[in-house]
This record gives structure tokens, C-alpha cells and sequence, in this order.
């Protein structure tokens, strides 16, 4: 089954899928910045967000079951602690980190460590478990993809924003959210051999967001709730429909189908995303300079090279 997914490309469907995915999370960059201005606590959006979500997941399981009686909803005892890692690593500290970081040093810094690192990372340890052979041509992608995805980010000169102990701390914080992407994203890939996408994810919400709510006991802003203005509940019905419902059962249903380089080179793409919806939308971007049109061209010169045969 692995030699066969191995040598599958990636279908029209699925690229315009992951076109879509990396359209929902590279927006909720923007999303997360517009909200921490609001006032909500990191903690507090990552928390508000998968409890709605897990909570969507559970009814729509019980009609799954209700449906279909053959329906599988339940997952056995000792793949409890595989779920309990894919929880934590993809949604409970990989959230708090990045939301955290993204608050204390930049959304561009956040961008560049997920989006730039976690690709190469999924990339090279998925050649080691799932015997997916990297050629040439899929190497000097991934690296073409890396360099355009950094112009796009940095614009041609990446501000340390004068290096404040705060930027460095969330900075630091932030070099965590890659390998833990890659953690998480290997992971599901092997849980998925065994059990379908859809549970996968269901289980990884639920369980992700009932392990945010000791940060937001410990924090006191689980009555924040209550005063939410409409923007912000906005915000985060966003992040939880679009952004974790939908896209993490994009990402699981095409790393199930492909090789996980070719999947997770879309990753590169995020960045451009984030910048034009900064841009026209909330007007914090950087100005779309020739350093962003040469990023976006290498970034799918890049995926091109990784996806195709």
C-alpha cells in the first residue's frame, strides 16, 4: 500500500483542494493577527476555536453512527496515546506556540518557520519512514520553493523589529511549531493505514481542544466567552469551519492519497496568501514589491517540480 502511494501523483482534484487549503490556513494567519488586536488571548482563540469545532465533529460522528450502523466512531484502547500525540502536537501546543509567537515577534516569523520549515522537514523524515524516494528534481523543488517563499515573506529584508526580548522569546517559541507539524502530519499519515480520515480528524479536534482547557483555566479566559464582540466571534467560527474542520480534513484525505513531500509542498504557498490578504484586506502587509511577484513565481516553479512524475 505505502510502494503504491508512493508513486501516485497528485491528481487535479486534489491540487485544487490543496489550492483551497492553503487559501483557508494561509488567511487565518490575518485572522489570528486581526483577533489577538482584539484583546483575546492566544490560549483563548485556539481554545474557543476547537471546542467548537470538536464539538461539530462529535455530532457529526453520532449521525454518522445513526446513518450507517456499520460506521465505525470508536478507536481502539491502544491507539488512545497515537491519538493523544496527533492531538497535542497538531492542535493543543502547536496552537498555544504559534498563536503565542505570532502575538510576541510577527506573523511573518511564524510564516517563515511553519511554512518554509515543515515542508522540508515532512519531506525528509517521510523518505526515511515511508520509503519515499526524493529525486533530483524533487530536492531542487522543495529548495526553489524555500528561497521564493522566503522572498515573499521578507520582502528582500526581514525586520528583527529592533530583536525586543519579546520578539526573541516568541521567535523561540516558534522554532517548536515545524517539528511538530512534521511530528503530527507522519503520524496521521501511518494512524490512517488503520482507521478513516474523517475519524482521524474528528478525534484530533475533540481531543486537541478539551486539552486547551486546563491552559484556559490556568489563564482565566474561558469567561471571555461572553463578552466576545461579533468580529471576534466571527473570527473564530472562522478558524474552527473553515480552518480545522474543512482543512484538516483536506490535509489528512491528500496525504492519504500522495506522497507526503508532494502534499506538504503546497505548504510553500501559505506565505503568498497571508501577504495579499494582509494586504487587501487589513492593510498590514508589506507592499506587494517585484521580490513578492519573483517569490510567487519560484514558489510554483517549486511545487511544480516536487508534484510532478
Amino acid at each position: 500500500m505505502l510502494d503504491c502511494m508512493a508513486t501516485r501523483t497528485i491528481s487535479p482534484l486534489n491540487t485544487v483542494l490543496m489550492l483551497c487549503l492553503i487559501t483557508f490556513w494561509g488567511s487565518s494567519f490575518v485572522v489570528v493577527k486581526a483577533t489577538l488586536g482584539e484583546g483575546l488571548t492566544p490560549i483563548a482563540i485556539a481554545t474557543f476555536r476547537f471546542l467548537i469545532a470538536g464539538g461539530i465533529f462529535i455530532v457529526a460522528l453520532v449521525l454518522n453512527k445513526s446513518r450507517n450502523r456499520d460506521y465505525t466512531v470508536l478507536i481502539e484502547g491502544r491507539d488512545f496515546l497515537k491519538f493523544l500525540f496527533l492531538a497535542l502536537t497538531g492542535v493543543t501546543f502547536f496552537f498555544a506556540a504559534q498563536y503565542t509567537g505570532i502575538q510576541m515577534a510577527s506573523a511573518s516569523i511564524a510564516a517563515i518557520l511553519v511554512c518554509l520549515l515543515s515542508p522540508i522537514l515532512i519531506s525528509v523524515f517521510s523518505a526515511r519512514m515511508f520509503k519515499e524516494q526524493l529525486m533530483g528534481k524533487n530536492v531542487l523543488g522543495i529548495g526553489i520553493a524555500a528561497v521564493g517563499t522566503f522572498a515573499v515573506i521578507t520582502g528582500g529584508a526581514l525586520s528583527m523589529q529592533g530583536s525586543s526580548g519579546n520578539f526573541l522569546l516568541g521567535s523561540s517559541i516558534l522554532l517548536f511549531t515545524p517539528l511538530m507539524w512534521a511530528a503530527y502530519s507522519l503520524m496521521g499519515k501511518r494512524i490512517m493505514e488503520k482507521y478513516d480520515p474523517f475519524l482521524v480528524v474528528a478525534y484530533v479536534n475533540i481531543l486537541g481542544g478539551l486539552c486547551l482547557v486546563p491552559f484556559s483555566l490556568a489563564e482565566n479566559s474561558l469567561h471571555e466567552a461572553f463578552a466576545m464582540s461579533i468580529n471576534e466571534w466571527s473570527a473564530i467560527l472562522y478558524l474552527a469551519f473553515v480552518c480545522s474542520i474543512l482543512g484538516y480534513f483536506i490535509w489528512f484525505r491528500v496525504m492519504n492519497q500522495v506522497k507526503a513531500s508532494v502534499t506538504s509542498s503546497f505548504m510553500f504557498g501559505e506565505p503568498l496568501i497571508t501577504v495579499l490578504f494582509a494586504t487587501i484586506f487589513v492593510g498590514e502587509g508589506k507592499e506587494i514589491t517585484l521580490f513578492t511577484v519573483a517569490g510567487a513565481f519560484l514558489i510554483f516553479a517549486g511545487v511544480y517540480l516536487v508534484s510532478r512524475r
